[in-house]
């Protein structure tokens, strides 16, 4: 039995949970951030960086501090139907509704369509995806291989291929990053690069990727609580240190290319320019095995976190049985559409951040405030409203007509920091305030 991991078996935690978090949204939406962020693109990086590295690593560490085995277990400390319900929640956003049918729609979009006739495109998406899914599945069965798979073999692919692209980038630029900023970028880069890192779904991610990253230290022999609280917070670092260097190049890249290319509607559209850019034809085959390697990883990891924590939930699933479920629905969900699932995704994003957000923060200073249910208890009710405001007010507009709706927007705009989806954090913090008190009253 080991007492604690060395440090190239960390490595290979680390490089396994980066790969898990690196992929779809995680390509593209710092590219279009640089776009958009034009000359502001430094502050807009950092709040990027604070919501796409800075809470995927607390979001981690939450698991190791608290000695949670899973999200289920981390949401129990408010209480056991808030756990169903927000576990329930969190793995069917960051699985078969949202997130893996989008993995397979982004890698599809970046990487097979450019060399498919419009017409066609539907039918081989429906090929693509189900291939796509079925080397998942493949995958997903031993989530004990999870670190070989991911950490040794295909992150290693995946970080040699797009570096050719970074390195290409840097040695020849588009231009200089002095160009205009756009939109809430040009007041506020800092807390819209902030929402902007919700898109990545990394802080979710990183709640449902604890249970694979502590069964991985546990499965190297690895077994007292302190040392597997240790080692996952330092993979987790190994992890979070990767992606923020990688989101800081590619929204660079992207902030250079409006120097050469005209804005684009999201950044599949501008990361597939910039290959085409500096690379012709054969930019678009690099384009689709990073993006293909980049979907697949992750997906996997997804479906075999479901997987695990559907069977701990509930026993008598079986996990073979809970990963063809989980396949075979996101198959169906991933052939509606790439735009439909963003547009319909976003306002689930909006409503779960804030509470992940809260457990994960008070997980982390559980040193500090104590572990009190009226803490955890208090702080999610004092979040649950505005974060449905802020869910509500992220609906398509064909879905803001009704009367009630609108009543609730107007609340909702009389939130501080609610027209930057921050109209959670002043009640949440009313909320932590309130909870901290009672715990105290209740000891003296």
């Amino acid at each position: 039995m080991n007492e604690k991991l060395t440090w190239r078996n960390l490595f290979f935690i680390g490089s396994m949970l980066f790969g898990l978090f690196f992929g779809a949204g995680n390509l593209i939406f710092p590219v279009f951030l640089g776009q958009q962020a034009g000359s502001n693109v430094v502050y807009a990086i950092i709040g990027l960086l604070i919501t796409g590295v800075g809470l995927p690593l607390l979001g981690v560490a939450s698991m190791g501090m608290t000695g949670s085995n899973s999200v289920f277990d981390l949401a129990g400390r408010v209480n056991r139907p808030y756990a169903y319900i927000f576990t329930i929640l969190l793995y069917l956003t960051m699985g078969p509704f949202f997130a893996i049918p989008r993995l397979a729609t982004i890698s599809f979009q970046l990487g097979i369509a450019p060399f498919v006739e419009k017409g066609n495109q539907n039918l081989v998406l429906l090929i693509f995806s189900a291939i796509f899914f079925g080397v998942t599945f493949l995958f997903s069965r031993k989530p004990s291989k999870l670190m070989t798979y991911v950490g040794k073999w295909l992150t290693p692919i995946f970080l040699v291929l797009l570096g050719i692209l970074v390195v290409t980038a840097f040695i020849k630029p588009m231009g200089s990053i002095n160009t205009l900023p756009h939109g809430q970028y040009v007041k506020h880069p800092v807390l819209t690069g902030f929402t902007e890192g919700y898109n990545t779904m990394d802080a979710l991610a990183s709640l449902a990727f604890g249970v694979v990253v502590i069964d991985t230290i546990k499965s190297l022999g690895v077994k007292h609580p302190g040392q597997i609280a240790k080692d996952t917070i330092k993979s987790g670092l190994i992890s979070v240190v990767l992606m923020g260097i990688i989101y800081a190049f590619l929204a660079l890249i992207g902030t250079m290319s409006v120097n050469k290319l005209p804005l684009a509607s999201n950044g599949g559209v501008t990361l597939a320019q910039v290959f085409n850019y500096y690379f012709g034809s054969f930019g678009s085959l690099l384009l689709a095995l990073i993006a293909i390697i980049a979907c697949l990883k992750t997906s996997i990891g997804l479906i075999s976190a479901f997987g695990e924590t559907a069977t701990e939930m509930f026993p008598k699933f079986n996990y073979q049985a809970v990963l063809l479920f989980a396949g075979g629905l996101s198959f169906v969900v991933a052939n509606i559409g790439l735009t439909k699932l963003i547009n319909y995704s976003t306002p689930v994003l909006m409503f779960l951040y804030p509470l992940a957000i809260v457990l994960i923060i008070i997980a982390v200073f559980t040193p500090l405030i104590g572990e009190s249910k009226w803490i955890y208890g208090m702080t999610t009710l004092f979040t649950v409203i505005p974060a449905l405001f802020a869910g509500l007010a992220a609906l398509p507009k064909e879905l803001k007509t009704s009367n009630m709706i609108q009543q609730v927007l107007i609340w909702n705009s009389h939130l501080p920091l609610a027209q930057l989806s921050l109209g959670w954090m002043v009640p949440a913090l009313i909320g932590l305030v309130i909870g901290c008190l009672i715990s105290k009253i209740k000891k003296a």
